[in-house]
């Protein structure tokens, strides 16, 4: 059972359904004085948690933003089981995983 205060935790990623949002944007570079910018969409500030700053990280992919506050903490295996459990979100496609064709493996590589 998740008690009360790891529940209002984690209240915010409950009501956050991150799968509809991971997509790639194109947004506009803008001229601010002598550097550039760009303006991210409030629903994405909201959804990272990012308020007045952000760590920036330049990679050989490319830039990563990412927010400076402490990083919300991950949920155990059983507690990731009993959200996915009540959430209102559509499951079904990973019913797919379990039929891979494991069963199809001889029984030595099954127990691997």
């Amino acid at each position: 059972m998740i008690s009360a205060f790891r529940l209002q935790r984690l209240q915010p990623l409950l009501e956050c359904y991150y799968s509809e949002h991971m997509a790639t944007m194109k947004l506009k570079v803008a001229r601010i004085g002598n550097s550039r910018g760009v303006r991210l969409p409030a629903a994405s500030l909201r959804r990272y948690r990012i308020g007045e700053t952000v760590l920036m990280e330049e990679r050989s992919e490319g830039i990563l933003l990412r927010p400076t506050g402490p990083v919300v903490e991950k949920l155990s295996w059983d507690d990731t089981a009993h959200e996915m459990a009540a959430s209102r979100e559509d499951w079904s496609a990973w019913d797919t995983a379990a039929r891979d064709g494991l069963d199809d493996l001889p029984v030595a590589l099954r127990t691997s």
